[in-house]
């Protein structure tokens, strides 16, 4: 299964917006991750921004007008409907949404897209009070009902100098919708819990035990998850990483407050994949003020924080349910994995060796084996975004045998 753009025909849309130079750098990212970009733009467009820029940026001529001579074929806009994989439309607009949304296809932008059953992702950028008036929210609310995609624009200070939400979005949010549109949604239907990160256990206002986790892999999960189709809900613990875009989040700091949040979504779920490494132990007291060294022991006494998987692998019932464990370990990698899939009642589980210094934590790569009741599969090293897309291969093939 593909996880880029990369081979992927992506039809480009331009209208007449000042908007319309920040999707030139879109349009350069796409092409840089090897998708096949054709730009087409309005007359407006061309106003704003030359056509030479983008076929400078896509290597072939940029579609300007139905009746160009210079274009390679008289119906481009058959041929570019249904060579496309997807259709993105940015900055939409007003003009062009409300024609979009009553069919009137009176120039190349407008008869294209309606002659695709390629996915289409609308991009709204316009004056606040344009992109509130009621007749822009009505033609977007029937460009939802065709199934267009709508990334809503950003809040904040316009070209216009009003303030006011209008501007168009920023290309990471796009680039996650366009995916979702794009990969192959197996994961549709499935609500995944999935907990990232670590947990910290304070031993005064100051001080905490906790460990080297920095959440990359469950977010990459949370992240692979939304882009193939699924209601996404990601526990975190502390963590600098943005949440990705189309995720729910919610946000806890110590190992009880987890446990807390995954009992209270468990139910809900289809798929439980604990990715998080949770303190095993915390302070048995916590000081409400900073101890001083002086003042400090040698020795902290500890008790053991809530056991999270154990405890949901005890009280899983519906069959259906998939619980995913993670596993960090430094040696016997298959042996110890074996005992955690069974003693946690476990579906699966994900083992990485955190001894090598490009697997596991504070890295963007991983190298795991996975092991269900069936055997083992040693993973290559990837990226751990690629990594996250693996595993879900597997759970599709074997777990849930959807895949291909």
């Amino acid at each position: 299964m593909e996880y880029s753009f990369a081979g992927k025909r992506i039809v480009v849309g331009i209208t007449g917006s000042i908007a319309a130079f920040k999707v030139a750098g879109w349009v350069s990212t796409l092409a840089k991750e090897e998708a096949r970009v054709a730009v087409v733009m309005t007359e407006s467009a061309q106003k704003f921004i030359a056509p030479l820029t983008f076929s400078a940026l896509t290597g072939e001529p940029a579609y300007t007008s139905m009746f160009n001579q210079a274009q390679s074929s008289p119906m481009s806009h058959i041929d570019l409907a249904q060579d496309a994989s997807a259709f993105l439309i940015a900055p939409a607009s007003a003009r062009t949404i409300a024609r979009l949304a009553h069919g009137i296809a009176d120039d190349l932008l407008s008869t294209t897209v309606l002659a695709t059953r390629a996915p289409v992702v609308v991009c709204p950028a316009m004056n606040p009070k344009m992109y509130l008036h009621q007749a822009t929210q009505d033609n977007l609310e029937r460009l939802r009902q065709f199934g267009y995609h709508i990334v809503d624009p950003d809040s904040g200070l316009m070209a216009c100098k009003d303030e006011g939400q209008g501007r168009l979005v920023e290309w990471e949010s796009v680039q996650e919708v366009l995916l979702r549109c794009l990969l192959k949604n197996d994961l549709q239907g499935e609500r995944i819990l999935i907990t990232a990160g670590p947990t910290r256990e304070a031993l005064d206002p100051a001080r905490f035990i906790s460990n080297r986790s920095s959440g990359k892999m469950g977010y990459a999960l949370a992240r692979a998850a939304y882009r193939r189709g699924a209601d996404v809900v990601l526990v975190s613990g502390p963590t600098a990483l943005q949440c990705p875009f189309g995720v729910k989040r919610i946000d806890v700091v110590t190992a009880r407050e987890m446990y807390d949040a995954v009992l209270a979504e468990f139910n809900n779920a289809t798929m439980l994949i604990k990715s998080a490494a949770v303190s095993d132990f915390r302070p048995a007291v916590s000081f409400e003020h900073k101890v001083k060294k002086e003042n400090a022991g040698e020795t902290i006494e500890v008790v053991r924080n809530p056991d999270i998987l154990y405890e949901i692998g005890r009280l899983k019932r519906d069959p259906e349910q998939i619980v995913v464990g993670f596993a960090a370990e430094s040696g016997n990698l298959i042996e110890e994995g074996k005992i955690k899939l069974q003693r946690k009642n476990l579906d699966l589980i994900a083992v990485n060796d955190i001894t090598s210094a490009d697997s596991g934590f504070e890295v963007e790569t991983n190298k795991m084996i996975l092991i269900d009741a069936e055997g083992s599969k040693q993973l290559p090293w990837a990226s751990k975004t690629d990594t996250a897309h693996m595993i879900f291969d597997y759970i599709c093939q074997n777990l849930r045998k959807t895949g291909n």
